[in-house]
């Protein structure tokens, strides 16, 4: 295309030397000189047009490459960002979450199977005369038995400063490390000896006593714990509590000051309340458990009879470990929970809650429960309630003043 733009050029070059030399009567030289010069003028005026193509062309060019390499940087960018956000993710634990529910669902499956079998068996067997039937009688109600020391001694003791507390571990196996300590109340007695709490803490009414036993042992836990922190030595301590502390009005706001002004240490303030305690909560009462959550401290669900709870929920409200009868568990499974007695653990530790072993009282019963995944364990055989030792508040004495049962 440029090589016959150029042969037009040199065509009207031509016809102007003819046109000069015929028609303006120029002589050849002039004519020639004419012709010379208007080729050139137009060589000039296409190149440059030419040039101003190659330029813009050039220009759209780059700024095509800009948005290119633009547009190549965001999206790296982007998967920059993608491949740090799957660097944060955790999978390890995600994977192990994964197996857990497997093993779940397994589990439930075979317990599926063998009960659609066990009904198919059942089904498949003539039934017995309805006269022939027999009737389970209810498992017995086991009560405990009544403190042996009357209300009215106990609040005599209580008023003349008797009451104690003593700290008892609960360890983390298999190291057995502490990971906590229960506050044990203690009566002292008027001859020097001690009463532990089954001798003296009432079944039934005095509800009074109770707060006020509570709140001695909330302003113990209270002072360990600043001791401690203070020490570079934080603990966690399990404190008693009860619905005659939650119910009262006063008792109960009491109880948030004191969280309220010791924030600080309230994490490692998780309160010990009873099942049945737990699952008779007012609406009242539930706010009360609701805002001690709220500031920090936690609940340990005490003498649990039964699993087939709403984890979630529990762990929603504050809930921290579930305590179990480590030899009922051990005997009897089937009683606390319909999954296998190995998946049980691994499913609550799933909602950040532990299940807590209490009573051990021999080494089967810690190697039976590690075989099960239960790893938090406390019982007079992995040590007994001492007082606190004033030059480390981590560790109870190894040789507390005499215990007795007392009788009246």
């Amino acid at each position: 295309m440029q090589a016959l733009v150029y042969t037009f050029i040199a065509l009207a070059a031509a016809a102007i030397g003819a046109a000069a030399y015929f028609g303006l009567t120029f002589t050849p030289a002039e004519a020639i000189l004419a012709a010379v010069v208007f080729g050139c003028v137009c060589v000039v005026l296409l190149e440059r047009t030419l040039r101003q193509r190659a330029e813009n062309r050039l220009e759209r060019a780059i700024e095509d490459l800009s948005r290119l390499l633009a547009t190549d940087a965001q999206a790296g960018a982007v998967l920059g960002q993608r491949i740090n956000a799957m660097a944060d993710l955790n999978a390890g634990s995600r994977l192990e979450g994964v197996e857990a529910d497997i093993s779940v669902l397994g589990t439930v499956i075979r317990q599926v199977a063998e009960a659609v079998a066990e009904i198919e068996d059942r089904v498949a067997k003539p039934a017995a005369a309805g006269r022939d039937r027999m009737i389970a009688a209810p498992p017995p109600v086991v009560r405990e038995p009544e403190p042996t020391i009357p209300l009215e001694l106990l609040r005599q003791a209580v008023a003349e400063n008797r009451l104690i507390y003593h700290i008892q571990p609960v360890v983390t196996l298999p190291q057995r490390r502490p990971q906590g300590y229960d506050l044990v109340p203690r009566l002292m007695l008027e001859d020097g000896d001690l009463a532990d709490r089954a001798d003296f803490m009432p079944r039934r009414g005095g509800e009074d006593v109770v707060r006020q036993i509570e709140g001695i042992g909330l302003v113990e836990a209270i002072t360990i714990c600043r001791r401690a922190r203070t020490g570079g030595q934080p603990i966690t301590l399990y404190i008693p509590l009860s619905r005659a502390t939650l119910g009262d009005s006063a008792a109960s706001e009491q109880l948030i000051v004191s969280l309220e002004a010791n924030r600080a240490i309230a994490p490692g303030l998780i309160f010990v309340i009873g099942e049945a305690d737990w699952q008779s909560l007012t609406t009242g009462e539930r706010a009360i458990a609701d805002a001690v959550a709220k500031k920090g401290a936690g609940f340990s669900i005490a003498n649990v009879k039964s699993l087939r709870v709403d984890v979630a929920e529990l762990a929603a409200q504050g809930v921290r470990s579930l305590r179990i009868d480590a030899a009922r568990f051990i005997d009897e499974p089937e009683a606390f929970t319909d999954f296998h007695a190995s998946d049980i653990a691994n499913y609550v530790a799933r909602f950040e809650v532990k299940l807590l072993g209490t009573g051990i009282a021999n080494e089967t019963q810690i190697v039976e429960l590690l075989e099960d995944g239960i790893i938090l364990v406390q019982g007079p055989y992995i040590g007994t309630a001492g007082p606190v030792r004033p030059d480390l508040v981590t560790e109870p004495l190894r040789q507390p003043p005499q215990l007795r049962r007392v009788e009246f």
